[in-house]
């Protein structure tokens, strides 16, 4: 149960939310190739951010546990971002946890962190996790600037995915809170598109998550149900 709350908690940032061991090797200096092929990516994240809107995109989620006990934990499913000016949203319907079809949703909309588990019927909203609110659009409409506001970037050279040439940045959190719950970050992002086609998110030593995203639908409407949740008058709800 323990995991699979920081789990949640990642996903939340993740999908976002996303940073690195604190002590990770010093930023290249500034005249480096290194620093300026990071601010021509930066560059090209502000440009193409201005035009974002909205995207869908399919996930896997993979995370694996090394230690103490070896588990591994794969969600399938559709992910959806929404920005509007300074506001957004973002959703992950879950179809499919380990092989196993079920139906949960989890993201940032209408104000708060929620989680919704169709099995239980019941929706978890999450006051506490207001801070990470800025996180997540990591890697998905985010801007250079915005980027740099949160994170210590360092620019790790350029890697092809699916046929497409995407850039690959590691973050550090400048917040320690943050920096507590996630210990790295690693995101394959194309800055023409302002979307990441891969994301990993390390826990210290022992746990990581790897999101991969295909299928990409950009600035085109969100299904009406992209923020909505399926309750009832049977549906509980929860406050943590």
């Amino acid at each position: 149960m323990h995991r699979r709350r920081r789990s949640l908690v990642i996903a939340l940032m993740a999908l976002t939310l996303p940073a690195m061991q604190s002590a990770a090797a010093a930023a290249p200096a500034p005249d480096s190739p290194n620093e300026k092929d990071k601010d021509r990516v930066l560059h090209q994240l502000d440009v193409a951010a201005a035009s974002f809107r909205t995207v869908s995109a399919d996930f896997v989620f993979d995370t694996e546990q090394v230690d103490p006990v070896p588990d591994t934990d794969i969600q399938k499913g559709t992910v959806y971002y929404e920005r509007k000016g300074s506001s957004f949203s973002m959703a992950a319907h879950i179809s499919q946890v380990n092989k196993r079809v079920l139906t949960r949703v989890y993201g940032f909309f209408g104000g708060a962190f929620k989680l919704y588990d169709k099995v239980t019927n019941q929706v978890t909203r999450f006051s506490k996790a207001g801070k990470f609110e800025s996180y997540i659009m990591l890697g998905f409409g985010a801007s250079g600037k915005d980027l740099e506001q949160k994170w210590n970037i360092r620019y790790l050279g350029s890697e092809t995915i699916d046929g497409i040439k995407t850039e690959k940045l590691e973050l550090v959190a400048k917040d320690e809170e943050v920096r507590k719950v996630i210990t790295k970050v690693t995101i394959w992002i194309d800055p023409e598109r302002a979307v990441s086609l891969k994301q990993r998110f390390d826990e210290g030593p022992d746990t990581y998550r790897i999101c991969t995203y295909s299928h990409f639908k950009l600035n085109q409407p969100l299904p009406a149900d992209a923020f909505k949740l399926s309750t009832d008058s049977q549906t509980q709800f929860v406050d943590r």
